[in-house]
C-alpha cells in the first residue's frame, strides 16, 4: 500500500520538477534514439552515471533494474534523488546539519507550538488527522482561514483544505491525496516530501535549542504521564507537589502465522491461483526488504540518547512488521483455500505447501530476530536509564544535605555576610539549572509495556520515579522560596543601612544631640 502511495507522490513530484531540472540537460541532449532494449539501457546508464557524479546514493540499482521495471528499486532511487536535491538542499544546508528529519520536526513543532490540538511526534501518525498541516499554514498565514473552522472538519476535509491553501497561497503542488494521509499509518517518505516543500516555501526560523529538544521527544504509541502531573522545571511554584518522568511504550508483538491464520479465518473470498501467486510474490519481496533492514541496523550503542534513537528506529520497524502481518495472513489463508478446493493438481498443491512452509519459516525468523533486538535494546536502555536515575538520586541526596546545613546556619551578622549568603544561594541555583539538563532526558524514559505485561511490570519503576519526582520538586520549591525570602530580607537590610546613613548625617549636623552609636547589634 505504501509503495502505491509513494509511486503516486513521487510521480507528481517528478512532473513538478521538469521545469527546474538542469543537471540532466547534457544527458537529454545526447540521448540515444531507438526503441530497443540496448538503447534504453544506454540512456538509463548515462543518467545513473550523472547521478553518481553528483554523489547521489544509487541504492545498489543498475540500468537493468530500471529498464525491467523493478518498481521497488526505482522508488528507492527516486527517494535518493529527493533526499539529495530537495531535502538536502532545502533543509540541511540552511543549518549545516546532517539530520534533515530532525530539523524538519523541530521546525514543525516550533510552528505548531501555539496550537494545543497539535502534537507532532513523527512523520507518520501525527499527520493523519490533518491538523498539523493546517496549523503550519495558519501559523504563517493567520488571515488565510479560520482555525476554529478547521478543527470542526473531518480529517479528510482538513487535509483537502490544507492542500488547497498550500497550492493557492504558496504554489505548492498537491503531491498527496487526502485519502492517502487519513489512514492508520501514513507513508513516511511521502509526508516528509510534502513537509519539505512547505519548509522550502516558508520562513525557516529554527535554532539549535529547538533541534536538541527533538532528541528527547516521546515517539508514537507512547503514553505521557498524567496531565495533572507537572513537568520538571527549575521554576517550581509552591503548588507543585510532585513531578513525573515516565513514558511507557505500548507495543503489540507481531503474531505467529498460526495466530494470523486464526484471525483471518472466514475473512477472505474464494481464492484463485493467480491472485495467490501475485500476493505471495509481493509479501516475499517485502520480507526480503525487511530482512535486509534488520540486518543492517547498527550494533547497540552505550550512551542513553544513542540507544533511545536506536530503540525508536527499531520501534518503527516493529510497527511496520505489525502493519504487514495481515498481508502474510492473507497469503496463508489463500493457500489453504486453494488446497481445500481440490481443483489443483497434486504437484501444484505440493508447491503451494512448500511456499507456505518457506513463508512460515522466514516470517517466524524475522519476527523472533526483531523481538530479540528489541529486547536487547530495551535491556541496555533500561540499564543506562537506571544509571541516570541513580545519579539523580545521589545528586538529590547531596543537595538535601546541603539544604539542611544552610537551614542550621546562624543568622547573618551584617549586610556583607548576608550578601555572601545570597551569592552562595546563586551557586545552588546554578547547580540546579545544570542538573535540569540531565533531568530533561529523564522526562521521557522508555519502558516497553506489551499486551502481556501486568501492573507489576512497571509498579516498582513508577514508585521510584514518583519518589525522585517529589524530591526534585521539593528541592526546586525550597530553592525558589528561600530566594524570595533572601530578597525580602535584603531589602530590609538596605533600608536599615539607608536609615543609619541618614541618622549619622543628621547627628553630624547636630552633634550635641545624643544618638546611639550603632544601628546593628
Amino acid at each position: 500500500e505504501h509503495d502505491l502511495v509513494q509511486k503516486k507522490t513521487f510521480t507528481k513530484w517528478i512532473n513538478a520538477q521538469f521545469s527546474k531540472v538542469k543537471i540532466l540537460v547534457p544527458v537529454i541532449q545526447t540521448k540515444e534514439r531507438g526503441s530497443t532494449r540496448v538503447h534504453a539501457l544506454n540512456n538509463v546508464n548515462k543518467v545513473l552515471q550523472v547521478l553518481h557524479q553528483n554523489n547521489v546514493d544509487l541504492v545498489n540499482i543498475g540500468g537493468t533494474d530500471i529498464v525491467d521495471g523493478n518498481h521497488k528499486l526505482t522508488l528507492g532511487l527516486i527517494w535518493s534523488i529527493i533526499l539529495h536535491w530537495q531535502v538536502s538542499t532545502d533543509v540541511m544546508s540552511s543549518l549545516q546539519q546532517t539530520n534533515s528529519e530532525k530539523i524538519l520536526l523541530s521546525w514543525v513543532r516550533q510552528s505548531t507550538r501555539a496550537y494545543p490540538e497539535v502534537n507532532v511526534l513523527n512523520f507518520t501518525t501525527s499527520w493523519a488527522d490533518g491538523l498539523a498541516l493546517n496549523a503550519i499554514l495558519h501559523h504563517f498565514r493567520p488571515n488565510a482561514f479560520s482555525w476554529d473552522g478547521v478543527v470542526q472538519m473531518r480529517p479528510v476535509e482538513r487535509l483537502e483544505h490544507a492542500f488547497t491553501v498550500a497550492k493557492d497561497q504558496l504554489a505548492i503542488e498537491r503531491l498527496l491525496d487526502p485519502e492517502d494521509v487519513a489512514v492508520q499509518l501514513p507513508d513516511k517518505k511521502s509526508i516528509l516530501l510534502y513537509v519539505t516543500s512547505l519548509f522550502a516555501a516558508l520562513p525557516k526560523d529554527v535554532n539549535m535549542e529547538s533541534i536538541r529538544e527533538v532528541e528527547t521527544l516521546p515517539r508514537r504509541f507512547k503514553v505521557e504521564a498524567e496531565d495533572s502531573c507537572p513537568g520538571l522545571s527549575a521554576q517550581v511554584t509552591p503548588d507543585n507537589k510532585a513531578c513525573c518522568f515516565k513514558t511507557f511504550t505500548h507495543f503489540k508483538t507481531p503474531d505467529t502465522l498460526s495466530e494470523l491464520e486464526g484471525e483471518m479465518e472466514g475473512g477472505m473470498l474464494e481464492a484463485d491461483l493467480d491472485t495467490y501467486q501475485t500476493t505471495l510474490e509481493e509479501v516475499l519481496t517485502w520480507l526480503l526488504s525487511a530482512e535486509d533492514t534488520l540486518q543492517i541496523q547498527d550494533e547497540v550503542l552505550d550512551d542513553v540518547e544513542g540507544v533511545k534513537e536506536q530503540f525508536h528506529t527499531h520501534e518503527d520497524f516493529m510497527m511496520e512488521l505489525t502493519a504487514h502481518q495481515s498481508s502474510v495472513g492473507n497469503v496463508l489463508q489463500a493457500g489453504n483455500q486453494l488446497i481445500a478446493q481440490g481443483s489443483l493438481s497434486e504437484e501444484v498443491e505440493d508447491e503451494i505447501r512448500e511456499q507456505m512452509s518457506l513463508l512460515n519459516s522466514r516470517w517466524e525468523s524475522l519476527r523472533v530476530a526483531s523481538m530479540d533486538r528489541q529486547a536487547r535494546l530495551h535491556e541496555v536502555l533500561m540499564e543506562l536509564q537506571q544509571q541516570q536515575l541513580q545519579q539523580l538520586s545521589d545528586w538529590l541526596t547531596r543537595t538535601e544535605d546541603r539544604i539542611r546545613k544552610i537551614e542550621t546556619e546562624r543568622p547573618a551578622k551584617d549586610i556583607d555576610d548576608y550578601k555572601q549568603r545570597i551569592e552562595q544561594h546563586k551557586e545552588l541555583q546554578n547547580d540546579l539549572e545544570a542538573e535540569q539538563v540531565k533531568v530533561n532526558s529523564l522526562t521521557h524514559m522508555v519502558v516497553v509495556v506489551d499486551e502481556n505485561s501486568g501492573e507489576s511490570a512497571t509498579a516498582a519503576l513508577e514508585e521510584q520515579l514518583q519518589s525522585l519526582g517529589e524530591r526534585w520538586a521539593a528541592v526546586c520549591r525550597w530553592t525558589e522560596e528561600r530566594w524570595h525570602k533572601l530578597q525580602e530580607v535584603f531589602l530590609v537590610w538596605q533600608q536599615l543601612v539607608s536609615d543609619q546613613v541618614e541618622h549619622n548625617f543628621y547627628f553630624t549636623l547636630f552633634p550635641n544631640i545624643s544618638a546611639p552609636r550603632h544601628i546593628f547589634p
